[in-house]
């Protein structure tokens, strides 16, 4: 039995996507990340250290899960912001008996949304 990956926007990797989802820390993010928050905010709203953070936001960002824009200004510093854009991942038997997993990206909450 394989596990075959669809997506409505692009194929990634699926033991990156599950990797990333099993990670607790990684959950804790996505969890906390309902609108664009920079590093920073997202450490302080886990209690996680800054490198940590820096981490699982590669991670979650590797595997498609959370988009980062850059960009926002802070004195002559630019700030990075992160985003969830998961809405829902579903992983079922198709007609052949082989495990499928198919994610939905969140609509309309992602960092270039008009929110």
């Amino acid at each position: 039995m394989s596990l075959e990956f669809s997506s409505s926007d692009d194929t990634l990797s699926v033991k990156r996507v599950v990797g990333a989802l099993d990670d607790e820390a990684c959950r804790e993010i996505v969890a906390v990340l309902e609108e664009p928050m920079t590093v920073e905010a997202v450490a302080e709203a886990t209690d996680r250290p800054l490198s940590t953070t820096y981490r699982k936001l590669d991670c979650l960002t590797d595997a498609g899960l959370v988009e980062e824009a850059v960009g926002v200004r802070e004195g002559r510093h630019q700030k990075s912001r992160y985003v969830a854009t998961l809405g829902r991942i579903s992983i079922a038997l198709d007609g052949d008996n082989e495990l499928r997993a198919d994610i939905d990206r969140a609509r309309g909450h992602g960092i270039w949304s008009d929110r």
